[in-house]
């Protein structure tokens, strides 16, 4: 079965311009990349959970932070792996230069038999709408190109 994961669509209004919260994965594989890295705070989910409460979930451990308001349900994008991403829009605010992430753990470097830690999410950041479609994983230009189509309603 085709993995599937959840997240949050956190945006805020400044001067009537919308920018959107991402967050930066962490570890030696997305050190140095930028353009198409970023990503909603999101992560997996089982078939027997609440998908927006795994949304929830996964923006505390991403940011260090809860999430409450008035959910939009997004259409679900795909990306090119086959995963799925259910994603809520939220207003909100939060300080990205405050996160605190959970950590996990590889071995690195490959096959040293070392294990070193890092955080899931090594930074984050608040974007308007175009440089946001410049950062994020492309499969999810339709989540902030749908929230631009609700907020424009």
């Amino acid at each position: 079965m085709p993995k599937q994961s959840a997240g949050i669509l956190f945006y805020r209004i400044i001067a009537d311009v919308p920018q959107v919260f991402l967050v930066h994965p962490g570890g030696p594989f997305f050190k140095n990349k930028d353009a198409g890295a970023w990503s909603i705070p999101k992560g997996e989910f089982l078939d027997d959970e609440d998908p927006l409460m795994a949304a929830k979930r996964e923006f505390l451990e991403e940011t260090g932070r809860t999430v409450d308001g008035d959910f939009i349900k997004l259409n679900p994008v795909k990306l090119k792996s086959g995963k799925t991403i259910y994603a809520w829009a939220v207003e909100g605010d939060i300080d990205h230069n405050k996160i605190v992430s959970n950590v996990f753990e590889i071995e690195w470097p490959p096959r040293s038999g070392k294990k070193a830690a890092f955080p899931e999410v090594d930074q984050a950041g608040w974007f308007g709408i175009e440089e946001a479609a410049v950062k994020v994983n492309e499969a999810q230009i339709g989540l902030l190109e749908e929230l631009v189509q609700i907020l424009s309603e």
